[in-house]
């Protein structure tokens, strides 16, 4: 493939997710409301466990690569919290502020539409193994670091972990719902990546960061050992070339809005967070088609 040809066939998978976010964007710069909260709220509680526990139901991936690849991204994530947690300590910096911004990248966001705009529907369907691994883990050890050492317990509050949980025993089991119940579910679940896109937009307009030197190298560091952990250990798992492109585009993934909403809800430097969502989600643009152009 040409080097003109790759570069439109990026260009196709990343215009719909920049055109979406571009529109939350403009339409706050004019003047327009958009409630966040609520919207955030209805997608991560209602419309994306949805997606989530159709995506799993629905999902026919050979159980050893599917075992695989949920493996491949848990010790991606624990590398990542090993590599990451060394380097905030030896730079002297706030393990609460950084470490979870640095490890737990916007898989839903931005990783899940990626992956179903450049894969299409088996792409996603391994975009959410991914997904619900970050989730997990994001929601358990991400919460416990940002809260500052509080109970992780506040995972058994979040649908989006039960409809994983649950997704996942029905899948396994060959279990289903009628078909009324799924449709439903389908359709529910279908808004949640043009809202999860248009609020990102939303938000990153409304952020207030700061220190924006050291989110800069931050980000870039972030960029560099987020592509690499998850190549190694791909490769180390021999997994499929799919599943290989879609465990590393998600890895690879900026720093989502969640990180700056938990810094601010349990107080940690926002501001500092808000600085990585920022500069790390403009790198992003750059840096995707890069990564995509190699994957494909």
């Amino acid at each position: 493939m040409s080097i003109i040809a790759t570069f439109l066939q990026v260009l196709e998978i990343i215009a719909p997710v920049f055109i979406l976010a571009g529109i939350g964007f403009i339409w706050v710069k004019g003047g327009w409301d958009y409630p966040v909260r609520f919207v955030t709220r209805l997608t991560m509680t209602v419309s994306i466990p949805c997606l989530i526990f159709v995506a799993l139901v629905k999902m026919q991936i050979d159980p050893v690569i599917l075992r695989n690849t949920a493996l491949a991204a848990f010790l991606s994530y624990l590398a990542l919290i090993g590599f990451f947690a060394v380097f905030i300590r030896l730079m002297g910096l706030d393990q609460q502020t950084f470490l979870s911004p640095l490890v737990f990248g916007n898989t839903g966001n931005l990783g899940l539409p990626l992956a179903f705009f450049a894969f299409g529907s088996i792409g996603f369907d391994f975009a959410v193994i991914v997904f619900a691994v970050m989730a997990l883990m994001s929601f358990t050890f991400g919460v416990w670091v940002v809260s500052g050492g509080k109970s992780p317990v506040v995972a058994i509050k979040e649908p989006l972990v039960w409809a994983t949980i649950l997704g996942s025993v029905f899948m396994f089991t060959g279990t289903t719902l009628p078909s009324w119940s799924m449709n439903t579910l389908e359709l529910i679940g279908q808004m949640g990546i043009p809202l999860m896109l248009i609020t990102l937009g939303v938000a990153i307009s409304r952020l207030r960061p700061a220190a924006l030197n050291r989110a800069v190298w931050l980000s870039l560091l972030k960029i560099v050992i987020c592509v690499a952990v998850p190549v190694g250990i791909g490769v180390w798992f021999d997994l499929p070339p799919l599943a290989f492109a879609v465990l590393v585009l998600q890895i690879a993934t900026p720093v989502a809005v969640t990180n700056f909403m938990l810094a601010e809800k349990y107080g940690a430097n926002s501001a500092e967070v808000a600085g990585l969502v920022v500069v790390s989600t403009i790198f992003s643009v750059v840096a995707i088609p890069l990564i995509l152009a190699f994957l494909i």
